[in-house]
């Protein structure tokens, strides 16, 4: 009996330690290409912000996005001819906050193509997954202005899975 009761405290254990339900589901609905429809900001007015160390709002405007959650890897395409175009290569994890209200932390590491650290942009960028849906998804990243929250809103639709 002690034995049984041994193994379904190890089974229990290990069931708790696997990747949440929510975000198993979120890979499924992530995955396929997406494009940034717009991008806004908490406050009103006109800020010079590089996303991601990498270019402006207005280059990001319009970019495509491709996410592949059997590897956590995607890359994004830059094409406006008014900014640095081409590919950028990422790695990402969507980890679960709280399952109740859906709300997560999703982190994006740029990479190389061979899906090394990029050591230009060495960092990764924390935001949070506020809504994903099979059509539309919204990323929040919150950051310092003056000493005050500043929160940069993009917004996503699917174009494709």
């Amino acid at each position: 009996m002690k034995k049984v009761m041994m193994l379904l405290a190890v089974i229990a254990i290990m069931a708790g330690c696997g990747t949440p339900k929510t975000v198993i589901e979120s890979k499924k609905v992530i995955k396929g290409d997406w494009v940034i429809d717009d991008i806004t900001y908490s406050e009103k007015g006109t800020f010079n912000i590089t996303m991601f160390q990498d270019t402006s709002k207005e280059c990001f405007e319009g970019s495509s996005w491709r996410f592949i959650p059997n590897n956590n890897s995607g890359y994004y395409s830059i094409t406006d001819g008014n900014c640095p175009t081409g590919e950028r290569n990422f790695i990402f994890t969507i980890q679960e906050i709280d399952p109740d209200t859906g709300l997560y932390d999703f982190l994006l590491k740029p990479t190389t193509k061979l899906g090394k650290p990029d050591k230009d942009r060495a960092v990764g960028f924390r935001l949070r997954l506020a809504q994903l849906s099979n059509s539309s998804m919204r990323w929040e990243q919150t950051v310092q202005l003056e000493g005050k929250p500043f929160t940069i809103t993009m917004n996503f639709s699917k174009i494709n899975e």
